[in-house]
């Protein structure tokens, strides 16, 4: 048994025993921190040689043949078991991933090869991704159907694939002719690709940092000492726009939740559930500060909850999204989203409606504004400058035996 200690660039020697014959294959170590955990894998190094020459659809298929003939089943099995043993969904998978493909080829010194690495490791997960070329430009997909908004896509045979390398071209990115698929049959690469985050990571209980957070409420000042973990944002950096029950259903971190929930249903122990929202919706409303995506990061982007709780100001999504968290983890009621035009906010279904009642497939519900608006809304309240407008349910919300 071996056991690898946090150093790169080591070598060592495995031996290959195949029907008598011995043969010494160099290979080397490689360490990096993810998350709670260490990474440690080899590398046989025929698989460590970069990309070069022209970007041409017949030398990334040559360089495809020179990687498969390379021994990379021990890599992809490392990859595999820390996966399952850490319990990676698929977006977290594609980040050590690129953090793996990072240590073979650094991004800044040879970007195609660190960006067909992440192709040659994604297709031997099994995943279907693919390579375009144009431009002078490598641009990676992979086949996902789901409903994602701000990223570019190509169908194919009645597929979808999503551009996941996007982000490193933004307004360089040509239009979608501009890309020739590179054709390259991968064995068993047929899997779909999920943006559904259902779980964290655990992450190190010394990488947390404690913010201060506080709000009045009936003229009674609170505070909370949560605690928050910046890695939460190079998680999501690159995360795209997903569907509304996707985004709303994204948890917070294990140290994260114990900071806060535990204190937030103390405090509302005592109250009625409609005070207890009530109390939820002003602690959401109040407790940051507002900007608009736009002026605050220059694009739309949606925070998670934990996002949200990790930065000191928010939009109107965000705030959706963290109450929606908060009121399904202490009261667990039926919720709809209502997107205006402009706006997102929330609704919460009571034994008996607050205000003038929204009906929804049956059943009735009251608004509940999580974000600053001109007038301090009540429960119930809608702002006047939404009730003649036509608004979409983008997310409905029925709670299940948990």
């Amino acid at each position: 048994m071996y056991f690898f200690k946090k150093y790169s660039l080591l070598y060592w020697s495995v031996l290959l025993i195949n029907i008598g014959a011995i043969t010494s294959v160099k290979a080397q170590l490689y360490s990096f921190d993810f998350y709670d955990g260490t990474f440690n894998f080899s590398v046989d190094t025929l698989l460590q040689r970069n990309f070069s020459g022209q970007l041409s659809a017949n030398h990334i298929k040559q360089y495809y043949q020179q990687l498969e003939s390379a021994h990379s089943d021990d890599l992809i099995a490392a990859l595999q078991n820390y996966r399952k043993q850490h319990q990676l969904n698929d977006w977290l998978y594609y980040q050590l991933i690129r953090k793996t493909a990072e240590q073979l080829s650094p991004k800044a010194k040879n970007y195609h090869s660190y960006t067909l690495y992440k192709w040659y490791l994604m297709v031997k997960s099994g995943y279907d991704a693919r390579i375009a070329i144009g431009d002078n430009q490598i641009i990676f997909y992979v086949k996902c159907d789901e409903d994602i908004s701000d990223i570019p896509y190509f169908m194919a045979d009645g597929n979808k694939y999503m551009c996941l390398n996007y982000h490193d071209y933004q307004k360089l990115f040509k239009k979608a002719d501009t890309y020739l698929p590179v054709k390259i049959e991968v064995a068993g690469a047929k899997n779909d690709f999920s943006y559904k985050v259902t779980k964290m990571p655990e992450f190190k209980p010394e990488d947390y940092q404690d913010k201060q957070i506080a709000f009045n409420y009936k003229h009674k000042a609170y505070h909370f000492n949560v605690k928050v973990n910046t890695e939460v944002s190079r998680i999501f950096a690159n995360y795209p726009v997903v569907d509304f029950e996707t985004y709303f259903n994204i948890p917070l971190s294990r140290e994260t939740y114990q900071s806060l929930i535990p204190i937030l249903k103390e405090n509302v122990k005592k109250m009625s559930t409609k005070k207890g929202i009530d109390y939820l919706m002003q602690f959401t409303r109040n407790a940051f500060l507002y900007e608009d995506d736009e002026a605050l990061l220059g694009k739309e982007k949606r925070f998670s909850p934990e996002q949200t709780l990790l930065n000191d100001q928010s939009d109107c999504d965000d705030r959706a999204a963290l109450f929606f968290f908060l009121v399904k983890e202490i009261y667990n009621l039926p919720m709809i989203a209502l997107l205006y035009p402009t706006h997102i906010t929330m609704a919460v279904a009571f034994d008996k409606p607050v205000g003038e009642a929204i009906y929804y497939r049956g059943k009735a519900y009251s608004v509940c504004e999580p974000t600053p608006q001109k007038k301090n809304l009540k429960l119930g309240e809608l702002s006047a400058d939404l009730k003649n407008q036509k608004y979409e349910v983008v997310y409905a919300y029925q709670p299940h035996s948990r």
